[in-house]
């Protein structure tokens, strides 16, 4: 993979080019692309700019958020060759800071359940994932050191875990998302995939000019609390293998790590999920479903249909859940500094029919709060797994700091 870390390091001493470092991307995409088919479409004449921290970083875009310079179709033929006529303030933020905005990465469609055919570079038999499954394929191959996706189940951790990448799903609104497709507004997040913690943390700090973002060269021993998400069923053997394998090497490390039970009303919140995500997503995609009903994906259209029973009564009664868990889930976290979960039930599924099951990712999601990927192992077929790093709401600085820990525990 292509560190953002050590791009910038180069260009700043000196070393590289930024020109040089957008062609190393685009010579990787010219070698890669049509076997894993990460983007919808790229810039082979890509230029990098000048100035900027993020000058020579070539950066894909999930193909639901809006580019003036590349259509954004969103993985959908109701929307095939649709040209926004502005940027995203996501893309904007990455052009201000300097970046080079080389293509549109592939998304399942309307980033719902309906595949790509981008397939997982480290096995062509599985799936990288969903929704973001271009952004996490194109980072993992190494043909860009970093990609925007979106969560809004868990569409960005766990196609960091399936591939092995790290990302970030930050706190709630940290990143805009006007000029991105909605699914649901209580829950959709703008996210990050880059090769390593530290170089998800530069990309984000770079585009929200918040320089504490970055992890400082000495992080501090986090306080650690395993939760195992037993209220979301148990995980396959790999999953819960990484996630034991990253607490003991976090604990040998010197983080204080022990075992942390949710509260009831917490595993309430996992459970009604969905009702707030499809009694959105009915309004959100109003004009869709009601003038192209035929033209709908159809998971996405099956799901809607499931759904469409949904009473305005349920939903306020599921906003008071959320409400009530995250400050339950706030004053868990009172108590250590991080939380450590599973990011995904095991490795990535056979096959390109399913993106897997975000089912340990949605109660973050609904809660708002920072989640970090740290690639963990490698299972059977040479299949990567994650674990995922949880702070507060608002402190992405803690989480970012916490994961890059446990992410070099991991390492010795």
């Amino acid at each position: 993979m292509i560190s953002l870390a050590d791009l910038k390091a180069r260009i700043e001493q000196g070393a590289l080019s930024p020109e040089a470092a957008i062609g190393q991307s685009l010579e990787a995409i010219g070698a890669l692309e049509k076997t894993i088919g990460a983007f919808v479409r790229h810039d082979d004449k890509a230029r990098a700019q000048t100035a900027g921290p993020l000058r020579g970083i070539a950066v894909g875009i999930k193909d639901i958020i809006d580019t003036a310079d590349f259509p954004t179709e969103m993985g959908a033929a109701i929307y095939r060759a649709h040209q926004p006529r502005a940027d995203a303030p996501v893309v904007m933020a990455l052009k201000q800071a300097g970046a080079t905005i080389i293509g549109k990465t592939t998304t399942t469609a309307f980033a719902a359940n309906d595949p790509t055919a981008t397939l997982n570079p480290h096995n062509h038999a599985h799936t990288p994932g969903g929704s973001s499954s271009g952004s996490a394929a194109a980072v993992a191959a190494g043909m860009i050191p970093l990609a925007l996706g979106t969560q809004t189940g868990g569409s960005v951790i766990r196609p960091a875990s399936f591939c092995g990448v790290a990302a970030i799903k930050p706190s709630y609104r940290l990143l805009p998302t006007v000029g991105v497709k909605c699914f649901s507004w209580t829950l959709d997040t703008v996210g990050l995939f880059g090769a390593g913690v530290r170089d998800v943390a530069l990309g984000l700090a770079a585009m929200t000019r918040r320089p504490e973002l970055i992890v400082p060269s000495s992080v501090a021993v986090p306080r650690i609390g395993v939760v195992t998400q037993a209220f979301a069923g148990a995980p396959e053997t790999s999953g819960a293998e990484a996630l034991q394998k990253a607490a003991r090497a976090a604990e040998q490390a010197g983080a204080t790590v022990r075992e942390l039970a949710m509260p009831d009303i917490v595993a309430e919140a996992w459970r009604i999920h969905p009702v707030v995500q499809e009694f959105e997503a009915h309004q959100s995609f109003a004009w869709e479903y009601g003038q192209h009903y035929d033209a709908m994906p159809p998971l996405l259209r099956g799901r809607l249909d499931e759904s469409k029973g949904g009473t305005p009564a349920e939903y306020d009664a599921a906003m008071d859940v959320t409400l009530r868990a995250r400050q339950a889930l706030a004053a868990i976290l009172g108590e250590v500094d991080v939380l450590l979960t599973l990011s995904a039930p095991g490795a990535a599924p056979a096959g390109l029919a399913s993106t897997g099951d975000p089912r340990y990712n949605r109660l973050w999601t609904l809660m708002g709060v920072p989640c970090v990927n740290v690639p963990t192992l490698i299972a059977e077929d040479g299949l990567p797994v994650g674990v995922t790093v949880v702070a507060g709401f608002g402190g992405d600085a803690k989480a970012l700091a916490a994961a890059s820990f446990v992410e070099a525990a991991l390492a010795k």
